[in-house]
């Protein structure tokens, strides 16, 4: 894995795990849609998160839960717009998650850090929206779409189908001459697959973390928690613990989480015990 990560005005040192704080400005995300759809809220968010530890915060419009539709890109950036205006001025690395490549471009002229794309950056214009920029990318792994992802995702073997879908990806990326340190993957557990899918995923994680770049994994009270522990979402702060710690261990380097404060302390527990 590469020491750094290169992300716009950072180079974000990963000889720790690093804490990524979400912020949502969605009516109906699956966790907390509408607590900060607006951007006052979002921004007293974001000051909480940072507060807390956050290392990085990603602002997102559009909601990618499964079974939901696209949103114009007009609508995302109205959203999004404001915020990013004033967050960069923190000193804080910012990320946006989002497919669409003229959001992209908006938010990299604004000043943003990183791009987060569940798409991988398949959308046409997308890579090169990136490319010509010095911003950090994370390329996430999803079967299918958002609207559709969760009907019937199959896979032969499911570790090795991610791992191979996202260094290619990554390759492709570095051939438009973005440089390998700019550059991080995420598995996408439960974008386009069943419990079982994200527990062989998670138990063969070292595959992916083992190679030349830094992996980051969002679990946060996803339904993968709910499966395992048979808790509801607001109960599933312990079991996401549980599994950014053990995505850590297997070597991610990053964990975007909705709950930066608790992350934050288990993060310094677990590696005061480790050593």
């Amino acid at each position: 894995m590469a020491p750094i990560w290169s992300a716009g005005r950072f180079k974000l040192a990963l000889q720790r795990p690093l804490v990524m704080g979400i912020v949502n400005l969605t009516p109906d995300s699956f966790s907390d849609g509408g607590r900060y759809a607006n951007a006052d809220a979002a921004l007293a968010h974001a000051r909480k998160l940072v507060d807390e530890g956050a290392d990085i915060l990603d602002i997102g419009g559009e909601t990618t839960r499964p079974g939901s539709p696209p949103l114009p890109q007009e609508q995302e950036w109205e959203r999004i717009g404001t915020v990013l205006r004033e967050l960069v001025r923190w000193g804080v690395p910012i990320s946006v998650d989002t497919y669409k490549p003229q959001t992209m471009r908006l938010a990299l002229e604004l000043g943003v850090d990183i791009i987060n794309d569940v798409y991988a950056l398949r959308m046409p214009g997308a890579e090169a929206a990136v490319a010509s920029s010095n911003a950090g990318v994370c390329l996430m792994h999803m079967l299918g779409e958002p609207a559709t992802m969760q009907e019937s995702p199959h896979y032969s073997d499911v570790v090795t189908e991610v791992r191979d879908f996202l260094l290619a990806r990554a390759h492709l990326l570095q051939e438009q001459g973005v440089a390998a340190e700019r550059i991080c993957l995420d598995p996408g557990f439960g974008f386009g697959k069943r419990l079982e899918h994200n527990i062989a995923l998670a138990r063969g994680l070292e595959a992916i973390t083992s190679g030349a770049y830094a992996v980051l994994v969002g679990v946060s009270r996803k339904s993968m928690i709910g499966g395992a522990s048979g808790r509801p979402i607001p109960e599933r702060l312990p079991g996401s613990l549980g599994a950014a710690l053990a995505c850590v261990a297997a070597g991610s380097a990053i964990v975007r989480v909705h709950d930066v404060a608790e992350t934050v302390d288990a993060l310094k527990v677990w590696t005061a015990m480790r050593g």
